[in-house]
């Protein structure tokens, strides 16, 4: 399995928060309860990290009406060894 951060920005406007609120509620999707949502701050998104087989499946976690707008990030980690690995391939 994979860790995807997903993302699901919506407008700042009152009534957007509202559709996106209520779309997650209605589609009943896993960021229900897993969920951080920045609205309260005035950064209008969600996100979520889960741990899935493949990018589409994520994608299937957000209502139908906001995935174009969604972003899907595939998280990894680094150990150092890797660090200085990547660093050497992106300044070939």
């Amino acid at each position: 399995m994979t860790e995807f951060l997903i993302e699901l920005p919506h407008g700042d406007e009152r009534m957007a928060c509202i559709k996106a609120l209520r779309a997650i509620h209605e589609y009943g999707s896993h960021f229900v309860t897993q969920a951080h949502w920045g609205c309260r701050d005035g950064v209008h998104s969600g996100w979520m990290i889960a741990e899935l087989p493949s990018r589409d499946e994520a994608m299937l976690m957000i209502p139908p009406e906001f995935r174009a707008d969604a972003r899907i990030v595939q998280l990894n980690y680094f150990t150092p060894e890797e660090i200085v690995s990547y660093i050497a391939e992106l300044e070939e």
